[in-house]
């Protein structure tokens, strides 16, 4: 394919289009980033190339004017010295080197289309380069944002997790210190349940000591009355 070729189908391509059809985007994004930066870099040569056969060209479009000016010249002369077989001759001269200018003449346009066209090209190729950049850079801000969001829905679920463990701990310190609170009322009611039980003891034991008093009061008081 020449090069004329490959720039217009590269200039003529939808980038957005053939992103949107590509499983990997990104990538063929690079791929046709590269083989547009190698298109321009051989339309720019070649262009260069055009040019240096243009300055070639016109350099030898004025020599052969020079020279159909030397053949009038010649042919002028002759007349004068009445050689009109001479002044013929230079005339036939003048005249090959006239339809050479033609085709060079010819050739000269046709190349300065050509020209024209790959300086074209290469500023197209540059805008299209510079769209597709543009599109690489939209894509790694893409990228970049749903890798954010996923760090962020990341940190949002560990954030969730953190909180419901903070949650159960606290719902498991307040059932421990209820359960505390359930065994300090039970050991201290148990305490208080001894405790009365002793009491209890010692006053049926004071009883005990009155009633046997009595008793003894009471026989020695029958005794007394016999």
């Amino acid at each position: 394919m020449g090069i004329f070729n490959r720039v217009t189908d590269i200039v003529q391509a939808n980038i957005v289009s053939i992103l949107d059809k590509a499983e990997d985007p990104e990538k063929l994004l690079n791929l046709m980033i590269s083989e547009m930066q190698d298109a321009l870099t051989e339309c720019r040569i070649t262009t260069a190339a055009l040019l240096c056969e243009e300055k070639t060209l016109k350099r030898q479009i004025e020599n052969k004017n020079n020279n159909l000016v030397y053949w009038q010249d010649k042919a002028e002369l002759a007349i004068e010295r009445g050689r009109d077989d001479l002044a013929k001759s230079a005339l036939l001269e003048k005249q090959a080197i006239s339809n050479t200018v033609v085709a060079k003449q010819l050739q000269l346009e046709t190349l300065q289309q050509s020209i024209t066209k790959m300086t074209a090209d290469c500023q197209r190729l540059q805008q299209k380069i510079a769209e597709a950049k543009a599109k690489q850079t939209q894509l790694v801000q893409r990228h970049n944002i749903v890798a954010a969001r996923g760090q962020i829905n990341s940190q949002l679920q560990s954030e969730k997790v953190a909180h419901a463990l903070s949650r159960f701990e606290k719902v498991e310190q307040r059932v421990e210190g209820i359960e505390a609170q359930v065994e300090a009322y039970e050991l201290t009611d148990s305490e208080n349940t001894i405790a009365a039980q002793i009491d209890a003891l010692a006053k049926n034991e004071q009883v005990d000591a009155e009633l046997a008093r009595l008793k003894a009061d009471l026989k020695t008081n029958l005794k007394q009355s016999a």
